[in-house]
């Protein structure tokens, strides 16, 4: 009887050791363990072929931090093809300047990136799986988000009542 105790106890003692190894202040809802492995195709860029320059002496001085000249700068090929200065095209803030005044042409909060991680944080807390699934490390983003997800179909139905055209919107699937 005294060895099923300490078998027990000793359980007990796993589960609660276990337990608190999980980080209350930050929970993670997407499980490392549970994602798949696979070649990220972001992480290939197609870069322009190096290049020799023609007088090795009159090499320009190096600038940590600078453009690499034979990494891709689609703003600036873009700005050249259409006969355009590339040098403007790669301004800071030249790109990403009008899109931010038309999308904050009615007011924007400074402090809205702050605010949403504060209230998805909470969210994740009051959302953090069954005492099981934590243990086992079952991935329960999508249940928490679930309430959040936009029907794509009924979405498309809606906007064909009320009369938009929608010709190239692909039927529901059977």
């Amino acid at each position: 009887m005294a060895v099923r105790q300490v078998i027990i106890a000793a359980l007990g003692v796993a589960t609660l050791t276990l337990g608190a190894c999980s980080d209350p202040e930050n929970p993670i809802l997407m499980h490392a363990a549970t994602q798949e492995r696979g070649p990220d195709e972001f992480s290939i860029l197609p870069t322009r072929p190096l290049e020799m320059p023609p007088n090795l002496s009159a090499l320009p001085t190096p600038n940590p931090g600078g453009v690499n000249r034979v990494d891709p700068q689609p703003m600036a090929d873009i700005a050249r093809a259409l006969g355009g200065n590339p040098a403007a095209a790669m301004a800071p803030g030249a790109v990403d300047g009008g899109i931010v005044n038309h999308a904050s042409r009615f007011g924007r909060d400074a402090g809205i990136r702050d605010q949403l991680a504060a209230e998805d944080l909470a969210h994740r807390q009051r959302n953090q799986g069954r005492l099981l699934e934590r243990i086992f490390s079952v991935n329960v983003y999508h249940n928490a988000y679930q309430f959040m997800w936009l029907d794509k179909y009924s979405e498309l139905e809606r906007w064909r009542r009320a009369g938009v055209r929608t010709p190239t919107a692909p039927p529901r699937p059977e």
